[in-house]
């Protein structure tokens, strides 16, 4: 293959992987967006569900992480976490490395409902798999899984 000719397949190739990219970007918006509308947040503000899904993701934290985090002010964050520990869904306990701080957590109450959202966003998802897909387009999707896997790690 002459020089030429492999570039030209280097450059194919890298507009493929671009459109690929793209096509991702926008199914996976789509999806997140079909599976949020599953969802059952109540009247949770953004920066509510964005401080749950931390604590759930990461564990406890700070007023002050938080904040860092979210690139808000500490007094912005604090009224948040107000507003979640007045709704039940999240506890402050000092740190055991500091006590002046208090760590933020997840209450059990809160951990049912993430639960009981994830198993409906499931269940959507097997309702629509199963309508929508054949065994044998399952198993391609299936397949693809593994490479979305492979992407992330």
């Amino acid at each position: 293959m002459s020089k030429k000719a492999q570039e030209d397949q280097g450059e194919d190739q890298h507009a493929r992987a671009a459109i690929l990219a793209r096509e991702l970007r926008i199914v996976f918006s789509n999806l997140k967006r079909r599976l949020r509308e599953q969802a059952t947040a109540g009247d949770l503000t953004l920066s509510q569900l964005a401080v749950l899904s931390r604590l759930d993701r990461e564990g406890p934290a700070t007023v002050s992480n938080l904040a860092r985090e979210q690139g808000v002010r500490p007094q912005s964050m604090g009224a948040t976490v107000a507003a979640l520990e007045a709704a039940g869904l999240v506890r402050g306990t000092p740190d055991p490395a500091d006590g002046r701080q208090t760590l933020l957590s997840l209450t059990e109450a809160c951990r049912e409902l993430i639960d009981a959202s994830r198993i409906a966003r499931e269940d959507r998802l097997l309702a629509v798999i199963e309508a929508k897909l054949t065994p044998a387009e399952q198993d391609e999707l299936a397949r693809g899984l593994k490479l979305l896997q492979r992407l992330v790690d």
